[in-house]
């Protein structure tokens, strides 16, 4: 059973999905206008059963989660609340899997909490060393919530153009405009410094000690496998990188039962034998 509920955290409101039992997952979405964790991970929830516990949050600026008061976003406030998160519903121990920005954030929360995150899994990530603020990146931060912004974005997202359906550029543009107000203040020209706050220093990356799988499709636009994935294998004590072929940015819409299969993998290690 899959639940929508507010949780307090540090005295503000997070918007939580959540379902399943078992070993948690703190499955955390990326960076585009329009993005909830809801919309990034239900339907991989759905697929992947009632075997974890899983807890999807609308991060910081995203969805129905505010920006704090005196806050403009990035990747302390993002890690402090994703971990302030699992403390509030009283987890002890998980497994983090986020995508793009949430691979960053994923990263961060795992150096943060080296007793109580056991593996991560960082997806079309963000966070590595001297990444730059690919072209594509900037204009999915700046789409305007619409119709027209939400056809350009996914057309930036997917690899296969054939994805980009009426009916999905429907959807994102509808969730656009539902976020605009959460979103507004997040990724301000000139927008390279975002890229920056979300960089992970050497040392915060050192300071990984779980088992990391990162996932990446070999087309990304959006964050180049050389210059985001590549570099961390150099950094992360125990890491693997698994690249799919005519993949973009979101490996579980383009390649979804191979990333299922490849999530299920990875996160049954964490389960009681």
């Amino acid at each position: 059973m899959t639940t929508l509920r507010t949780v307090t955290v540090d005295g503000s409101p997070v918007r939580v999905m959540e379902c399943g039992t078992g070993p948690a997952v703190l499955m955390l979405h990326g960076s585009g206008p329009g993005t909830t964790g809801s919309g990034a991970w239900a339907t991989t929830a759905q697929a992947l059963g009632t075997s974890w516990h899983l807890v999807a949050p609308d991060q910081a600026g995203f969805g129905r989660t505010p920006v704090p008061a005196g806050s403009a976003g990035g990747l302390r406030l993002w890690s402090e609340q994703a971990a302030g998160l699992m403390d509030a519903l009283g987890v002890d121990h998980y497994a983090v899997v986020g995508h793009s920005m949430g691979g960053a954030v994923a990263l961060a929360v795992a150096a943060a909490r080296p007793r109580q995150v056991t593996r991560v899994v960082a997806v079309s990530t963000m966070g590595a060393p001297g990444a730059p603020l690919s072209a594509d990146l900037d204009a999915l931060w700046a789409a305007p919530a619409g119709p027209v912004g939400a056809r350009d974005m996914l057309s930036r997202l997917v690899h296969d153009q054939a994805l980009v359906t009426d009916s999905a550029v429907d959807a994102r543009a509808a969730a656009m405009r539902a976020g605009a107000a959460a979103y507004a203040s997040l990724f301000p020209p000139p927008r390279a410094r975002w890229v920056d706050d979300l960089t992970l220093s050497r040392q915060t990356l050192a300071a990984v000690r779980v088992p990391v799988l990162l996932v990446h499709g070999a087309e990304d636009r959006i964050t180049p496998l050389e210059k985001a994935a590549r570099p961390l294998l150099d950094h992360l004590a125990d890491v693997r990188l698994h690249v799919l072929d005519s993949c973009g940015h979101v490996p579980a819409i383009e390649h979804p039962h191979e990333f299922r299969q490849l999530l299920s993998d990875f996160l049954r290690q964490d389960r009681p034998r």
